[in-house]
């Protein structure tokens, strides 16, 4: 159900009849927002832009040189994650500076020399920043486009303005706004088809399998970009599941048995041009000609495409529960099913603005790409199906996880863990009182965030990771006090959010404060500067030429 309580239908038991949000969002809604993108510009500039070009060298230059090499004629390079979108717009982004004259070294033939370390390091300098731009402005762009969904779904400006902050501030974006990483690209497309899926869940139109189908196309966008993003993307079917009410049943224009035939054929026949143009693709991602030359071994049963299979039984196993939970018409249920595998297959195509097989292999076994990187013991344990060996793998990290959310055993410049220490309390509280459908909601975005934690905490749960599940556990506290809003007049509500405020900015900002004063130098570069720029020397480097 979704209810827009007002301040006056609160309970005043035990309150202050004071909103607590009001004095932290007394500027209001759009100069609220302006404020917070004037905050996340200011960030940039003092702790970002500027700093020296190698400082944050992983990935900054392994990025900024494929999009030289890209520039340059020659294929893609770096297949890591795959990078694919980043990489593609650093590339476009050099390419319209230059013309514009904005940028001279724009493509690896144009770099200078390492052996003229004064005109490398300008070129670069200039190249790194270029990049730096970019992603701020995406960074940017994210922040904006998630206020806008949060705000349709909680349905409250002052809430939705106080989550938007809590995204803008927390330790992933503050990685994610000053580094070309490959994980804001990767992340931010899945959460905002989440989100997408929880307002058209909600409110039924017409246009809803359009919708899907952009969702669908987001989250292959985002697996595109890093493989990883498919743990997001197999948690999307059970966290839409219980965001229904009585306003997600069918329009009537998907109860008219002409019209809603008609509509279900044409979405059909839609799916069916864009599979058979993205078959390509799919013939390429299963060649095991080109998997197994690439060191990619099947996860399941010796075969390859077994999970990927199982993953998309799933997806249509929850979407025909949902419309059986809401009450959505046979003939809409179709044509989202068919939007969904058209919207996917478009965004399939984007693999072919540079072709290059290694991206579409690993977008297609994307947990086989991910164990190529896994630890010894992770992929041990996943190659030899070991079930006691996976257990424990899963109980070392849910007790990594555990002490990471406390702060106390694990600390972390990632303030997001101080909502958990509410969210868990405020879950037990709503299911107490009867409001048990937005406690399944809260606890299942919680227990996804928990477990694509636990998985990250194999790769040390780095603070580049937390954009991936940061905006879940976000999400899951806006929709709490959404649905409770009579927790914000209580008598220590406004202390408690005041502290929060205070520490989203303090611990947030503390991984770029970090960076801008280091003093470490370069020389960490060298490790793998002939494995990821194999064309380009670096001039502190042994074996530059002189």
């Amino acid at each position: 159900m979704d209810h827009s309580p007002t301040l006056s239908s609160w309970p005043r038991s035990q309150s202050t009849g004071r909103d607590a949000l009001a004095p932290l969002t007394f500027l209001g809604w759009r100069l609220g927002l302006a404020t917070i993108i004037a905050g996340l510009a200011t960030s940039f500039f003092l702790c970002g832009y500027a700093l020296v070009y190698w400082r944050n060298a992983d990935m900054d230059l392994m990025v900024v040189y494929n999009a030289l090499v890209l520039n340059d004629g020659r294929p893609q390079q770096f297949f890591d994650h795959t990078g694919y979108l980043t990489i593609l717009s650093v590339k476009a982004w050099f390419e319209m500076l230059h013309a514009f004259d904005l940028l001279s070294s724009w493509s690896l033939s144009t770099m200078p020399p390492a052996s003229n370390r004064a005109a490398f390091d300008a070129a670069m300098t200039a190249d790194i920043r270029a990049g730096r731009l970019l992603v701020w402005l995406i960074a940017t762009s994210c922040v904006l486009i998630y206020a806008g969904l949060i705000r349709a779904i909680v349905r409250d400006w002052r809430l939705a303005l106080i989550a938007t902050f809590a995204f803008a501030f927390s330790g992933g974006l503050a990685v994610h706004e000053r580094i070309l990483r490959t994980e804001l690209l990767a992340a931010c497309p899945v959460i905002f088809a989440l989100m997408i899926l929880i307002v058209i869940g909600r409110r039924a139109s017409a246009a809803r399998p359009l919708w899907m189908a952009l969702c669908a196309a987001l989250c292959m966008l985002g697996l595109e970009n890093k493989v990883q993003a498919v743990l997001l993307i197999a948690a999307l079917p059970f966290l839409a599941l219980p965001f229904g009410g009585a306003q997600s049943a069918s329009v009537a224009f998907w109860r008219n048995s002409r019209s809603s035939l008609v509509s279900a054929l044409v979405a059909l026949i839609v799916a069916i041009i864009a599979i058979w143009a993205a078959w390509p693709l799919v013939a390429t991602g299963f060649d095991r000609s080109l998997l197994e030359p690439a060191g990619f071994h099947p996860l399941l049963l010796g075969r390859f495409g077994v999970y990927q299979a199982l993953l998309l039984g799933l997806i249509g196993a929850c979407m025909l529960t949902y419309s059986a939970l809401w009450r959505i018409s046979a003939a809409e249920t179709a044509a989202s099913m068919a939007a969904v595998a058209a919207g996917a297959a478009l965004a399939l195509l984007v693999l072919n603005i540079d072709y290059n097989a290694n991206n579409v292999i690993a977008v297609f076994n994307p947990l086989e790409k991910m164990l190529k990187f896994a630890d010894a013991g992770t992929a041990a344990a996943a190659n030899q199906s070991s079930v006691s060996d996976i257990l424990r793998l899963l109980l070392d990290g849910l007790g990594g996880v555990a002490a990471r959310y406390s702060f106390v055993l694990h600390s972390s410049p990632r303030p997001t863990v101080f909502l958990t220490w509410l969210i868990v309390p405020g879950i037990v509280y709503a299911w107490m009182r009867g409001e048990k459908q937005v406690a399944i909601e809260a606890f299942l975005l919680l227990m996804a965030a928990v477990g694509i934690d636990v998985l990250g905490v194999r790769r040390a749960l780095k603070s580049e990771y937390f954009i991936l599940t940061d905006p879940l556990i976000i999400l899951a506290g806006a929709i709490l006090l959404a649905r409770m809003p009579d927790l914000r007049v209580r008598k220590w509500a406004y202390p408690i959010a005041l502290v929060l405020f205070v520490l989203q900015i303090a611990i947030g900002q503390a991984e770029p404060v970090k960076y801008a004063l280091m003093r470490r130098g370069p020389e960490s570069v060298c490790e793998w500067n002939q494995y990821y720029l194999p064309l380009m020397p670096l001039p502190w480097c042994p074996g530059t030429p002189s």
